[in-house]
């Protein structure tokens, strides 16, 4: 089931609460997620079968299974209850939204010692990234509701529930991110972005990009996550077929023009037009972009940050630009009728 689009969908307390881990991995199941009439669940050794009715009669419901790597089930086992563990815990010990947790959760990130509190909410965070690494999410949404925090993953453009938790948890583990990416913690009331660069389990550098945001419920969060591996690609690995390479390669080897590229969110907008630059780049060509924010760092670009605070906005980047001998301009968004480049 590794990989499975509806593998993601979690309900740790459902899923854990069947039986023991222990039992789970005696047997070399686990269960995955319910469903109204049955439960899923994933095997490695479909015709072991002495476990179904303990399961059915704690469940309540019919079992339906499928079959599992067994490198992946055990994997997953040992994920999937230690994080709920780690939830549990840190529900217990934390009672409200915006007290205890988040203040200790400062200090953490002032002395990098975490506490025995904090510790259950950094296991958290590390399962969150892990486990959208794992599942080449683009991004990451942490979204407060009335009564509990919703975690979802965008994969290949689409979004998918996977995990809710308390919201005092939810809280601490915001407060958490914020604090990795070098945001201020106490401010709540206005859009915050910061950077995280980190390494996947693979070994593998990545860069996330944390934006926050108010809304009815308190303070969301989103991470869109850049990996090298998957953000700088060959265009037919990003699904070009040979008419579309064939224009695409047509139009950005043209000496003069501007291109426009549009989509909806997690369409791979970013990820074609890094690509196409990494291409460009060469020695003899001097590659520009004006970004909001720099979605990865490319040593062979000249990349600079809008800042409008200060008066750098797009339109006075690409003024500016202009003035720097570039051959190529890429611009982030086009926000105004200035902001329009050439190449």
């Amino acid at each position: 089931f590794s990989g499975s689009y509806r593998a993601l969908k979690l309900d740790l307390t459902a899923i854990t609460g069947v039986v023991s881990q222990a039992y789970a991995a005696r047997f070399q199941f686990l269960p995955v997620f319910h469903e109204r009439d049955h439960i899923v669940v994933a095997v490695t050794q479909p015709f072991v079968r002495d476990w179904v009715e303990t399961v059915t009669h704690v469940s309540g419901k019919p079992v339906k299974t499928v079959f599992s790597n067994p490198t992946d089930l055990r994997r997953y086992l040992d994920q999937f209850y230690k994080l709920n563990r780690s939830v549990s815990k840190a529900a217990d010990q934390s009672t409200n939204r915006g007290g205890v947790v988040m203040e200790q959760l400062v200090q953490l990130g002032q002395t990098g010692e975490p506490g025995a509190e904090d510790q259950h909410i950094v296991g958290i965070v590390d399962w969150i990234l892990e486990y959208a690494f794992e599942q080449r999410a683009s991004d990451i949404h942490i979204e407060p509701r009335r009564d509990q925090g919703q975690l979802r993953f965008r994969i290949d453009g689409m979004m998918t529930r996977v995990n809710s938790f308390p919201e005092n948890v939810m809280a601490g583990v915001i407060s958490r991110l914020k604090i990795l990416s070098a945001l201020d913690v106490s401010e709540k009331r206005r859009p915050q972005d910061g950077r995280i660069k980190t390494q996947t389990p693979a070994g593998s550098e990545v860069e996330l990009r944390v934006s926050t945001m108010p809304t009815a419920f308190g303070e969301k969060l989103v991470i869109r996550i850049f990996d090298p591996d998957t953000t700088l690609k060959n265009f037919p690995d990003l699904g070009f077929g040979e008419r579309e390479n064939r224009l695409w390669q047509d139009l950005i080897k043209n000496p003069n023009g501007v291109i426009l590229v549009s989509g909806a969110t997690g369409s791979g907008k970013a990820t074609t037009l890094y690509s196409s630059l990494k291409q460009l780049a060469r020695p003899e060509l001097n590659v520009c972009t004006i970004e909001d924010p720099i979605e990865m760092v490319e040593p062979s670009f000249n990349q600079t940050q809008a800042h409008p605070a200060i008066g750098l906005t797009f339109a006075a980047g690409v003024r500016t630009l202009l003035r720097q001998d570039p051959d190529i301009i890429m611009v982030g968004e086009i926000r105004d009728r200035l902001a329009m480049g050439t190449k």
